[in-house]
């Protein structure tokens, strides 16, 4: 059986935003209560675009798609809170139509990807390594406990530092440590300009002007590395004021000249395009070659070299996300990688052939004992009796 947050209650007079979220975040909280005294467990999904990732599924679903209200939003503080169901394409358009934006432009993988999703899974898009992670525009959030009980953490404020700050042990939780109601989240302005330049050279040679040019004054925010039918080429964005663009694109260009490597402007309308189709992996590189390869997602330092693995990358976050296409039988080969690399490798998606059967060889990097201690040690506190222990990481 599976509980849905019903419509809000018909009212004598129209909800305040509190009174609609706190009647539809009610049915929830009872339904953890009867999990619990059931000795069942619960699995938290909002748009359900990202049931491919973690483990396998197991537990009764506990839908939050109804929490898509947003409860606070005032421009001019840079900060906006929402239910955890409201869904990320009506955030973005709500935020573009005051030119404001969420800076770390998560992935959609469908229309319902929702904003509990978003900081459920702490992904990311390309312009992560410079303008940071979920976790860093999270400011506070409102989570049930195993016990069906409303806890806050964090605030509506870009300073808050009372009490302990455990909002952003929730990113990446994946629902395995309580349900997700409520989310503050800092905005910001969007960027007056922008260019993609568009360069031809080897992965090797676009590692070392990427990690050149980071360490320089420049508005450097996305870049992303891969064969384009059978040609090497890196794309690297600039956003930023526009005298800072355009110098930064002169100069840019000037440096590839002087490396020998081809260097254009791609047109704004075709780069967005380009962007979002690796963002939410609507590329032609995220449809496996065959049925039984699987999609490994692999984070290293951003100066580690290329790869000593027999596959094609796409490479993002200045080197430091790299995507691959392997075998789930790869996983000791990939893993040693990425370790080499001081990083981790996950398995992000199962091949069509295997199935879940491929995550017999570990969806997640075994993380280390202490880390694993305090992860245990945080879920007793918040969920002794195992209401969210489905499995999922």
């Amino acid at each position: 059986m599976q509980v849905h947050t019903p419509p809000s209650p018909a009212l004598a007079t129209d909800p305040t935003p509190e009174q609609l979220h706190r009647s539809r975040v009610a049915p929830l909280a009872e339904a953890i209560q009867a999990a619990r005294k059931a000795g069942t467990a619960v699995r938290v999904r909002g748009g359900g675009t990202k049931d491919f990732y973690g483990n396998s599924l197991s537990g009764e679903v506990l839908s939050t798609a109804g929490l898509d209200h947003v409860v606070a939003y005032e421009p001019t503080e840079l900060v906006i809170t929402v239910g955890a169901g409201m869904r990320l394409r009506e955030l973005n358009s709500l935020l573009s139509a005051n030119h404001q934006c969420l800076p770390c432009d998560p992935p959609q993988f469908g229309p319902d990807t929702t904003v509990g999703g978003v900081v459920a899974s702490a992904l990311a898009g390309p312009a992560r390594a410079s303008v940071g992670g979920v976790k860093d525009f999270v400011l506070g959030i409102e989570v049930l406990d195993g016990g069906g009980e409303a806890l806050r953490f964090g605030g509506q404020v870009m300073k808050n530092v009372a009490g302990y700050d455990l909002s952003r042990l929730m990113v990446g939780s994946m629902g395995t440590l309580g349900v997700l109601t409520e989310l503050s989240l800092k905005v910001l302005p969007i960027a007056t300009a922008q260019a993609t330049l568009r360069l031809q050279c080897p992965q090797a040679q676009a590692l070392t002007l990427v990690n050149q040019w980071g360490g320089q004054p420049l508005p450097l925010n996305a870049s992303t590395w891969l064969l384009e039918q059978g040609q090497a080429v890196f794309y690297v964005r600039l956003r930023g004021a526009k005298a800072a663009v355009d110098t930064a694109c002169t100069r840019l260009s000037a440096e590839a000249a002087a490396h020998n490597v081809a260097c254009e402007q791609v047109a704004t309308e075709q780069a967005d395009g380009v962007w979002a189709s690796w963002r939410d992996h609507a590329h032609s590189f995220f449809k496996p070659a065959s049925p039984d390869l699987c999609l490994w997602r692999v984070s290293v330092a951003q100066t580690t070299a290329v790869l000593d693995l027999p596959y094609d990358c796409l490479v993002e976050w200045h080197g430091a996300q790299r995507w691959l296409w392997a075998p789930a039988s790869q996983a000791p080969a990939i893993r040693a990688a990425a370790q080499a690399g001081g990083g981790h490798a996950t398995l992000f998606r199962v091949s069509e052939s295997g199935g879940d059967a491929d995550k017999r060889v570990g969806v997640f990097h075994a993380a280390q004992t202490v880390v694993a201690q305090i992860g245990e040690r945080l879920q007793q506190q918040l969920d002794p009796s195992g209401v969210f222990a489905t499995g999922r990481m």
